[in-house]
């Protein structure tokens, strides 16, 4: 009997003993999971694709994991690739990503192997169709069959977390071309409106069309009076000088031009460029107004 005690405090001290040794590993939790209550995340907007430069990190044109070797692309023009998709989660969420960005599993984000970081990509699950678009921070998932690892947010929404994985196929966004899309989609004359019996009021950030002479930055001319006033919209308070349609005609018939300013400076035209750049609008040039 003593000899069956003794042997049972033995196996009990080297237990104790393996427990008390410190992980090597930089994560605090050793078997991932998600949050440790529900989480409501159907209404997290997916990410929005805007012109963003190469992450300093994360971008080596190869690298190694495991002792295998990645290529990474020169560019994600015409990516697409069907394959498995998994999801990592509450293990990873505060830490740094491949390009040094803090991981959130409550955003819509994703690691790749090969694409260029950051990269815009739409995702579908194809088994119920569902779609999202992500931002590739990350690099992995570096396990056999799969093509992306997704965020909490993301696999939830595409219904990835009941079975851990799902077959999806993935398109990189060209964020130029996406958001021209949605402009020509704006840009579309609405049909069946019945007009109005009092005249719409303007939104604070879209003036009318007498304006002060000066330089002005022409953001787009439209055919359609309403396509350049949802334009002039969008743009909203973000910009330092208040949004104008202002309309001229043309032998083709009138346009209405959507324009910032009076600008003063090159600072101010610059700053303004920049920023219609990174969401989409392109061709924006001074105009001078009489």
């Amino acid at each position: 009997m003593k000899l069956i005690v003794l042997s049972f405090s033995i196996f009990a001290l080297l237990l104790s003993g393996c427990a008390s040794k410190k992980s090597t590993s930089r994560y605090s939790i050793e078997h991932d999971h998600g949050p440790s209550g529900p989480v409501d995340v159907s209404n997290v907007p997916d990410a929005v694709p805007k012109v963003e430069p190469r992450s300093r990190g994360g971008n080596k044109s190869t690298y190694s994991v495991f002792g295998k070797q990645y290529s990474v692309l020169d560019d994600s023009d015409g990516y697409r690739e069907r394959g498995g998709a998994s999801w990592y989660g509450n293990k990873f969420h505060g830490h740094l990503t491949s390009n040094g960005e803090t991981y959130d599993m409550y955003k819509m984000t994703a690691a790749h192997k090969s694409l260029p970081i950051p990269t815009y990509a739409k995702v579908t699950n194809l088994a119920n169709g569902r779609q999202v678009i992500v931002r590739v921070n990350d690099r992995g998932p570096f396990h056999r069959g799969r093509i992306i690892d997704l965020s909490y947010a993301a696999a939830s929404k595409l219904g990835v977390l009941r079975h851990g994985t799902a077959h999806v196929e993935v398109e990189a966004i060209n964020p130029i071309t996406w958001n021209a899309s949605k402009m020509v989609a704006a840009t579309e004359p609405q049909k069946n409106i019945t007009p109005s019996a009092t005249p719409a009021v303007l939104a604070p950030s879209v003036a009318s069309n007498t304006l002060a002479a000066g330089r002005y930055l022409q953001v787009g001319a439209y055919s359609a009076e309403a396509s350049a006033r949802n334009v002039a919209s969008q743009l909203g308070g973000d910009f330092m000088h208040v949004a104008h349609v202002n309309n001229i005609e043309r032998a083709s018939g009138r346009l209405y031009r959507v324009l910032l300013g009076p600008v003063t400076n090159q600072y101010e035209v610059d700053n303004m460029i920049e920023k219609l750049t990174q969401r989409g609008f392109l061709g924006a040039h001074l105009v001078n107004l009489p």
